[in-house]
């Protein structure tokens, strides 16, 4: 299992509009894509100060997985046109982790 981890912040005033975003629309849109090896998004938001830190994590059976949902440069963030807005900044490039145990 190979989970992909991402950071992105928004301001404060914008961080409920982007939770909705990643609920309503992001995530299902990734679900809907039918991905083989695709098992599912996690999201986790840590208010601080003005900002509002957003980090995905998105599972995957394997590194091939990864790539059928980003692309050749598996690493490259896949960010959706009305959610950029939002984002005051985010992670350049995303992060993968084997996933070492399951309970």
């Amino acid at each position: 299992m190979i989970a992909r981890l991402w950071h992105g912040w928004t301001k404060r005033a914008d961080a409920k509009a982007y939770e909705e975003m990643l609920r309503n629309e992001i995530f299902s849109g990734i679900a809907a894509r039918n991905i083989q090896g695709y098992h599912g998004a996690e999201l986790f938001i840590r208010e601080d100060g003005d900002e509002v830190e957003f980090v995905t994590l998105l599972r995957f059976d394997s590194m091939e997985a990864v790539e059928n949902f980003a692309g050749p440069d598996s690493a490259r963030p896949v960010i959706y046109p009305k959610a950029e807005p939002l984002l005051i900044r985010m992670d350049e490039r995303s992060r993968h982790y084997r996933v070492a145990s399951l309970s």
